[in-house]
């Protein structure tokens, strides 16, 4: 519940205009078809969406709740986006579907980030751009150790380092955000 109220806040929709959709983008400019795994409320999608005219924007969060609210805040971009429930292990999307995957601190709600991961490589063109950030669960970051609950995996460092390394992808780029409590990460998808 207190995950839900915090991404339908005017603050974090302020915050995620301003701070994280710039910084969360990591210098890649989306273009095409975009996939947001775990957009929860909606908020960074239309922001996205707000800033980007060229893209169009699927949606997807597990949480129905999400999705509704999401439905709500993007549909003034009717047209230009679709919201659907979709678990982020199995996506129901062809091979080669989309231009971009985009995941914005998603993959620590899931038990088996690992699959979300091959996933959204999955759905990518040949080309295409995975782009995230998520939550560390490094000993550097030891209260996210005490946080964590059913639901919930954190991401290690090396751990993610591996699983990338493992997938069919090129020009993969992993920096932990300041402070060592998030990691960014983007690469390009071989095919």
């Amino acid at each position: 519940r207190m995950e839900r109220a915090a991404c339908r806040s005017a603050p974090w929709r302020f915050v995620a205009r301003r701070v994280v959709l710039p910084w969360a983008l990591q210098g890649v400019r989306p273009a095409g078809r975009v996939l947001e795994i775990g957009a929860g409320s909606g908020a960074m999608a239309a922001e996205l969406l707000t800033k980007f005219a060229d893209v169009t924007v699927c949606a997807t969060d597990f949480d129905e709740a999400m999705v509704a609210t999401a439905k709500r805040r993007l549909a003034q971009f009717d047209g230009r986006v679709e919201c659907r429930q979709a678990d982020a292990t199995a996506l129901p999307f062809e091979d080669n579907s989309f231009d971009i995957v985009l995941s914005w601190i998603m993959l620590h709600h899931t038990l088996r980030w690992e699959d979300s991961l091959q996933e959204a490589v999955r759905v990518l063109r040949p080309g295409g751009r995975l782009v995230a950030y998520d939550l560390l669960g490094d000993p550097a970051v030891p209260f996210m150790r005490r946080t964590d609950h059913d639901g919930h995996r954190y991401i290690h460092f090396d751990e993610l380092r591996a699983v990338l390394g493992d997938l069919p992808l090129e020009a993969v780029d992993i920096r932990r955000g300041k402070g060592g409590i998030v990691v960014r990460f983007n690469a390009v998808a071989t095919g």
